[in-house]
């Protein structure tokens, strides 16, 4: 996990400022690749550039549904791939490990869709779930139908959030350099997302 501390938050800002639908896209990407850019903190500033009139909503919301597709089923691939020995991988074992994949192998047996689907909604589960997706082997297709059922339950809700919190920010669709005030606010989203984050890896994830 690249630490907060470490990141130079600059180029968020020129990203998002320039390109939003781009940024979009991107920081969903990187969030699924283990950076902190909360998945829900990004969905919500997309709901607010719909709203602010910074990005046409079919096109935002487009890329952000390709941005969260794209790393679930990254993820579900190298589940597959893998299977359980990719606890033991330096990257993926900061993700789960074993005792923790042993628990949600009998919970996903047990609950299969609804579990993924339920899963996908919970803030440090969802990557885990999409890893034994893949290591249980569930059916490509299979997987690919419920997982994108799952994105547009999270983007509704995320985006809907992010879309009446920007209506009221008009000043915002005046002037788009008012964008570096909200990359701050996002920025202390993104830190609570990632402290909570940390707070769950250190065992205190629901079983």
């Amino acid at each position: 996990m690249v630490e907060l501390s470490s990141m130079n938050w600059n180029w968020v800002h020129g990203l998002l400022n320039h390109f939003p639908v781009m940024g979009l896209f991107v920081l969903l990407v990187l969030g699924g690749l283990g950076l902190p850019f909360p998945e829900d903190a990004i969905l919500i500033l997309c709901g607010i550039f719909i709203a602010t009139g910074i990005a046409r909503p079919a096109i935002a919301l487009s890329a952000s549904y390709a941005g969260l597709l794209s790393m679930d089923f990254f993820l579900y691939y190298v589940g597959r791939k893998y299977g359980a020995m990719l606890v033991g991988h330096k990257r993926f074992r900061r993700i789960i490990t074993q005792e923790r994949l042993l628990k949600l192998e009998e919970k996903f047996s047990r609950w299969g869709v609804l579990f993924l689907i339920t899963g996908r909604q919970l803030v440090g589960l969802r990557a885990q779930i999409f890893l034994v997706s893949g290591v249980l082997r569930m059916p490509f297709l299979k997987f690919i139908a419920v997982d994108m059922a799952g994105a547009l339950i999270t983007m509704s809700i995320m985006v809907g959030i992010g879309y009446a919190g920007g209506s009221s920010l008009e000043v915002l669709s005046k002037d788009i350099n008012k964008i570096g005030h909200l990359a701050v606010a996002l920025g202390v989203v993104f830190i609570f997302f990632y402290l909570f984050y940390k707070y769950i890896k250190r065992g205190r994830t629901p079983d």
